[in-house]
């Protein structure tokens, strides 16, 4: 029975290839020299550094350029207010990988409701979609990647 996972993940090479194109940019640019902007990756947590809340932004801009042009989309990035201290400005941006449950039920629901002959199962951190026919699951894919569900999904493992 033809089968396919709708999963959500990050090639996290691609974001440290990323982040060190953005440092290098930071080190380049001439309204950063000597001010002590970085990037600092730890995980999946990127957090930016720098003097004032208008480098934060700028340094954002830096940020989602380099993702954009490394293939990731930047729906997954979860963005935090920035913590503004007297000498010292500092902002997390969380990437999201993974299907938490609560998406993960949506997925489900969304399928059942669309009338398809495919049936849904969650599985971890991924939503696994089967059905008899595969017209039925390419119009399932269709059907997820028309809702806005606020992170960048994938379809993979498509089996025959």
């Amino acid at each position: 029975m033809p089968s396919f996972d709708v999963v959500s993940e990050l090639n996290m090479h691609e974001v440290v290839n990323a982040v060190d194109q953005a440092n290098r940019e930071l080190e380049q640019r001439y309204d950063f020299k000597g001010t002590g902007a970085t990037f600092e990756l730890v995980e999946s947590t990127v957090t930016l550094k720098a003097q004032v809340d208008f480098q934060l932004k700028q340094m954002l801009e830096i940020l989602k350029l380099r993702v954009t042009k490394r293939g990731i989309d930047i729906g997954c990035m979860e963005i935090k207010e920035p913590e503004i201290a007297l000498n010292a400005a500092r902002q997390t941006v969380i990437l999201r990988q993974g299907i938490d449950s609560d998406l993960a039920r949506k997925i489900v629901k969304l399928v059942k409701d669309s009338k398809l002959k495919v049936q849904a199962a969650i599985q971890g951190d991924k939503v696994r979609i089967t059905g008899k026919q595969r017209d039925d699951l390419q119009t399932a894919i269709a059907q997820l990647r028309k809702e806005k569900l606020g992170l960048p999904l994938q379809y993979v493992n498509f089996r025959d």
